[in-house]
């Protein structure tokens, strides 16, 4: 997890950074604190903001192949977004994912859950095909 300033962040969203202090202070944004008690933010949290903006966080320059895991899709109708909630019951997963100021919900297995490694938080994809709609998470 990389951590960044707040000056830094700020720039990132392309707001001020006395506007991204005030949403540090009202709790509008997650940070870690230093020993020093500086604030640091978290690429993710970028991101999360990002998306709530309806903006899509930028893409990491080099993906590195992992065996197993997809690499490209046929599918045109990708949504990003952030895991807002993950529901496991019994075989099945509900999947909560913000895309900007929306909410999509799919029920997707159990299995895929755990081999996605899906957790609140994390950018996933929605990919939706016709009268279905796949999930795949980011890497």
């Amino acid at each position: 997890m990389a951590l960044i300033t707040p000056r830094a962040a700020a720039a990132r969203l392309g707001v001020s950074y006395s506007a991204f202090k005030q949403w540090i202070y009202k709790g509008a944004v997650r940070t870690v604190r230093t020993s020093g008690g500086h604030h640091r933010v978290a690429d993710e949290e970028i991101d999360r903001l990002l998306a709530s903006q309806g903006k899509m966080p930028p893409q990491p320059r080099a993906k590195k192949r992992v065996p197993g895991v997809l690499v490209a899709l046929s599918g045109r109708n990708q949504l990003r977004g952030i895991v807002e909630e993950v529901r496991v019951e019994g075989l099945l997963a509900q999947v909560r994912i913000r895309i900007g100021d929306q909410r999509l919900t799919a029920v997707i297995t159990r299995d895929a859950v755990d081999e996605l490694r899906l957790k609140r938080g994390q950018p996933a994809l929605a990919v939706i095909k016709s009268t279905e709609v796949m999930v795949a998470r980011e890497m």
